[in-house]
């Protein structure tokens, strides 16, 4: 597969910084297409980390886009009725002409998740079986067929329109690193899309995630591997060493450090942008989703003009 090049629209940080307008969003994603890259992504969080909703600022940017993937990175599915989720991915996909990915996760164990699942009404315990319930539902009526559903979420005879563009709908790819994450993975997704890990740990996991994948009695080549990665490009690099922790701390509220131990980072000049990328092209990773520490105009276009080196 060749490998791909996208970037992740900065949802979370026009809301921080007062200027929530979604028509510079949308300008930012016709942008990324017309430089050639080749997907665009917007996360998710309710109250937690406030920002658009991926899946309605997603169907904006389908609309206006006609080449690149569009993606969620990540959609935090459990804090959605299934139905429901099935109904407005089946539609954005239909905008999008079959361009959607579905990038999922269950969400980390820190005091404001917990408190954005509590206000969404949902349990926090017990939330991977459900996240696993709902999307096995939603794949389910993205059959098209009548489906009878005896569960969290029961349904009679219910038969969704209209189906996703894509037959069986979108593709979902897991975050996680971990042994059960990896797991699930092997068992019933469609790719992997971690945010932790150097290229060599990356590459270690995923040919621990194909084996397990094999095992689990599917063949590995229908997994796509991915990464989600964070950078700051500056030629001096003490400074973009500094405008990445800003960013971190920012974003994260807490220290930098403990964000680029959790993360993977890069700060530092073009030069070692390329190395660092190609690392995990050459450990196997299909599709580099890259989220950029601000001047997002000016890291696109040194995007673009590494994509071509990393094609090489």
């Amino acid at each position: 597969m060749t490998l791909r090049l996208g970037y992740l629209l900065p949802t979370r940080e026009a809301v921080m910084a007062g200027q929530p307008e979604a028509r510079p969003l949308l300008e930012l994603a016709e942008h990324a297409e017309r430089l050639g890259l080749d997907s665009i992504w917007i996360g998710d969080s309710l109250l937690a980390r406030p920002r658009h909703d991926p899946l309605t600022l997603l169907a904006a940017v389908a609309a206006r886009t006609a080449r690149c993937e569009i993606g969620t990175a990540v959609l935090l599915p459990v804090l959605r009725n299934p139905v429901v989720l099935a109904h407005q991915v089946a539609t954005i996909d239909q905008v999008a002409q079959g361009r959607l990915i579905l990038g999922v996760g269950i969400a980390r164990d820190v005091p404001s998740i917990r408190a954005e699942f509590t206000a969404a009404g949902v349990p926090f315990e017990g939330r991977v079986g459900r996240m696993l319930e709902g999307l096995r539902l939603c794949r389910a009526l993205w059959s098209g067929k009548v489906v009878d559903w005896d569960g969290r979420w029961p349904v009679k005879a219910g038969v969704l329109g209209p189906v996703p563009h894509r037959a069986g709908g979108p593709p979902i790819w897991l975050a996680g690193s971990l042994p059960a994450s990896l797991d699930r993975i092997a068992r019933e997704f469609d790719g992997w899309m971690p945010n932790d890990g150097d290229a060599a740990e990356w590459g270690q996991r995923w040919a621990d995630l194909k084996a397990r994948t094999k095992t689990a009695g599917r063949d590995p080549a229908v997994l796509t591997g991915s990464v989600y990665l964070t950078v700051a490009v500056d030629e001096d690099a003490a400074r973009a060493d500094a405008r990445l922790n800003a960013y971190l701390e920012q974003y994260y509220d807490a220290p930098a450090a403990v964000m680029r131990r959790r993360q993977v980072c890069y700060a530092g000049p073009i030069a070692g942008l390329t190395e660092w990328l190609q690392g995990y092209a050459t450990a196997g990773a299909q599709h580099l989703i890259v989220r950029c520490a601000g001047d997002h105009e000016r890291h696109l276009g040194i995007l673009a003009a590494l994509k071509a080196k990393l094609m090489s």
